[in-house]
């Protein structure tokens, strides 16, 4: 079925940067999985007209939204509105992996 897939199977690494894979994109939605390894950083940026959400399945983030800084564990999610600065970083001992959505997609 081109609808289901599993998340474990999408899982990587980078040794130079960030992971990431997109499980599916539709004209509303973009879905797709980040690892971080440790010490790896996702920088700083936005999306203009496009909100996003980052759901950790894994690990432990530090996650800038705006001019706010939060860690997040396992099953929690952080929101970055539409034109909001976000970004995260893993500061923990194994890696961060994160369920992302981006909608409407790019």
């Amino acid at each position: 079925m081109e609808f289901v897939t599993r998340l474990a199977d999408h899982v990587g690494a980078r040794p130079d940067k960030f992971y990431k894979a997109t499980l599916f994109r539709g004209d509303a939605l973009l879905l797709g999985v980040n690892c971080l390894e440790p010490g790896q950083t996702q920088a700083p940026h936005d999306h203009a007209g496009q909100d996003k959400f980052y759901y950790v399945v894994e690990g432990e983030g530090r996650f800038q939204v705006g001019a706010d800084e939060a860690t997040a564990g396992p099953g929690m999610v952080v929101w970055a509105p539409a034109g909001v600065v976000h970004g995260v970083v893993n500061q923990g001992e194994g890696r961060l992996t994160l369920l992302v959505g981006i909608a409407p997609a790019p």
